[in-house]
């Protein structure tokens, strides 16, 4: 797993996904009351890709990884 951070870039960008995550949770929820648009929950899907592509882009391939044990 990669965890979020690396530059201060990267974390910014891992910091706007978590939020457009937050959006697309928030828009499915608000898709079983009223019809929405299907392409609106697309686009924020998407969004989200983009952005986790961009933080590793702005990492330079030095993400910091998860190893499972190291903190203990």
């Amino acid at each position: 797993f990669i965890l979020p951070g690396g530059s201060e870039a990267a974390a910014r960008l891992h910091l706007a996904r978590a939020i457009a995550r937050r959006a697309e949770r928030s828009l499915s929820a608000a898709g079983a009351a009223d019809a929405l648009n299907p392409a609106a929950g697309r686009y924020i899907n998407r969004l989200s890709d983009w952005l986790f592509v961009a933080a590793r882009f702005a990492n330079g391939g030095s993400d910091p990884l998860w190893v499972p044990g190291a903190s203990r």
